[in-house]
């Protein structure tokens, strides 16, 4: 299982004071290859050239594989795909610079079964991205994201295809999944020109918005990635460096504060988390975190935990398909790689040892005397009582950094 998140670079519009090696994004993140929430499916555009199509990965037999999904004719470069737990993968195509359509293609012995869904209307000055698996593995969304305003629609799991489900204010980015039914999504959303700020979205309450992040009220609050299980949440803020953007972390529905771990820079590299490791439940700081780190050299793997005072290295396997990646609850990192000799292979990297009992001990006597881990770089938080409590108006503090 995972936690996914898609950063697209609808706001990388150069107000956000991103430095390249102090932990900036690349100007766009996407990983190639989407993993449905429970780990079992994944999907991908293969193929060379203007030949591409369809490929779906499945990933809980005993053995990994891969099944192509073509169609009469090549899929677009910008076609967007997203695999359902049940096998079948969302495509999303973009038509005459306006109308996005959504079909969901399934094998059906040697051919590919195509159900159309509807589209979506999106003028030239829109643009229509989706979001990440839903936790349930049924649903799939999209958001067209407009000068002022951004629409939130169902395009597969609905009755009478796609359904507008929500319309919030302001242009939004992003998309992470905050809980496991698929109620509660957090988006990166700008207001007229200030700052990028993330909010979290009830979908069962007419896409009722409610603060999530705001650590400074100039600063810019991004959301990257959020463990349901254990309420761990990577953040990217300029809030401590301000013009210069810092991977931190905190705990949804807590009052701790949020943390930038100093062991989380790297010079001249950009790191970005993709998958936390699932099932541990009320333990954020035990959570083993991956992260994609990307330099001129090429892009490698990290692995963390907040506990951690250190990040660990290492080399991705060849084929790669870099930013992929899920952790089991058994704390094993997946990477998915293809390669001409193995065209669909998972290769399994052992989590970062468990910290001992003294060094747990130590940390949850610290927090609960003092909030933070002993000499961390903390925003300390005002008490606050919201669903989702909220990291939220929190003035930062000196202090040395952890990690």
């Amino acid at each position: 299982m995972t936690a996914c998140a898609i950063e697209t670079a609808a706001e990388d519009d150069g107000r956000d004071g991103e430095h390249p090696g102090r932990g900036a994004r690349p100007a766009e993140f996407t990983t190639g290859l989407t993993i449905t929430a429970n780990g079992a499916y994944a999907a991908r555009l293969a193929g060379d050239g203007d030949a591409l199509y369809v490929e779906r990965w499945t990933l809980d037999g005993p053995e990994p594989y891969a099944v192509p999904l073509p169609l009469g004719q090549p899929e677009e470069p910008g076609t967007q795909l997203l695999p359902l737990a049940d096998g079948r993968v969302l495509v999303a195509r973009r038509v005459d610079g306006r109308r996005n359509t959504f079909s969901l293609l399934y094998p059906t012995g040697p051919a590919t079964g195509e159900l159309r869904l509807g589209a979506v209307e999106a003028p030239g000055s829109e643009h229509l991205v989706l979001l990440p698996p839903s936790p349930d593995g049924i649903c799939a969304y999209a958001m067209c994201v407009g000068p002022d305003t951004t629409t939130l629609w169902l395009v597969a799991g609905g009755a009478f295809g796609p359904e507008q489900v929500a319309e919030v204010k302001g242009r939004c980015a992003g998309g992470v999944w905050l809980d496991r039914t698929g109620r509660m999504l957090a988006l990166d959303r700008r207001l007229d020109d200030g700052p990028l700020k993330a909010v979290a979205v009830d979908l069962e309450r007419g896409g009722e918005v409610t603060p999530l992040l705001q650590i400074t009220e100039d600063s810019n609050d991004r959301l990257l990635l959020a463990d349901p299980d254990s309420g761990l949440l990577l953040i990217r803020s300029d809030a401590p460096s301000p013009g210069h953007d810092r991977l931190g972390w905190g705990v949804l529905g807590s009052l701790l504060p949020v943390r930038f771990p100093e062991c989380l820079r790297l010079d001249d590299a950009a790191v970005t988390p993709f998958a936390v490791q699932p099932g541990q439940v009320l333990m954020p700081e035990t959570c083993a975190v991956a992260l994609r780190i990307d330099a001129a050299g090429g892009s490698w793997v990290g692995t963390w935990q907040p506990i951690a005072r250190r990040m660990g290295q290492l080399a991705a396997p060849v084929g790669w398909l870099a930013g992929a990646g899920l952790w089991t609850a058994g704390g094993v990192l997946r990477l998915p790689y293809a390669t001409a000799g193995a065209p669909c292979g998972l290769a399994d990297v052992e989590a970062p040892p468990e910290p001992g009992p003294d060094a747990v001990a130590a940390a949850a006597s610290a927090v609960a005397s003092t909030g933070a881990p002993e000499g961390a770089d903390a925003a300390a938080e005002e008490p606050r009582v919201c669903r989702p409590v909220p990291l939220q108006q929190a003035p930062l503090t000196d202090g040395k950094p952890a990690g």
